[in-house]
C-alpha cells in the first residue's frame, strides 16, 4: 500500500505482476551500518526472497557493508518457519552474533542472539 514520503520504492515482480514496495528506513540506519561495517564482518541473512531483499539492500547498503548476502534459499524450513542456520556461514560460531526481529529464525543458535 502506498505511503507518503518513502525512502525508496522498489518494483518487485510476483507471479507476473509488478508491485511497488514502499520502504522507510529506520532512524540512524545509515550511520549504524557504516559503523558496524568498520568494526565487524557483516553478513545479510534474511528469510526474504532475493528478488525483493537484494534490490532493497542495494539501496540501503550504499557503503558495501554486507559483503555476503544470504536469502530464503539459504534458510532451513523447520516447523513452518524459515530458520537461519548459522553453521552454514562457515564462521566461528563463538564469534558470531545474529540480530533478528523473529526468535523463531534463530532457534538453532539461541545463544548467538
Amino acid at each position: 500500500q502506498p505511503i507518503s514520503n518513502p525512502d525508496f520504492i522498489v518494483p518487485v515482480e510476483i507471479e507476473g505482476t509488478t508491485h511497488q514496495v514502499y520502504v522507510l528506513k529506520r532512524p540512524h540506519v545509515d550511520e549504524y551500518l557504516r559503523r558496524m561495517g568498520e568494526l565487524f564482518e557483516c553478513v545479510l541473512f534474511t528469510a526474504s526472497l532475493s528478488k525483493y531483499a537484494d534490490p532493497v539492500t542495494d539501496l540501503l547498503d550504499q557503503c558495501g557493508v554486507f559483503r555476503t548476502r544470504l536469502f530464503r534459499e539459504s534458510c532451513v524450513f523447520h516447523q513452518g518457519c524459515y530458520v537461519k542456520d548459522l553453521s552454514r556461514l562457515g564462521r566461528d560460531l563463538h564469534k558470531t552474533l545474529i540480530l533478528d526481529n523473529s526468535p523463531a529464525s534463530y532457534i538453532f543458535h539461541p545463544n548467538n542472539a
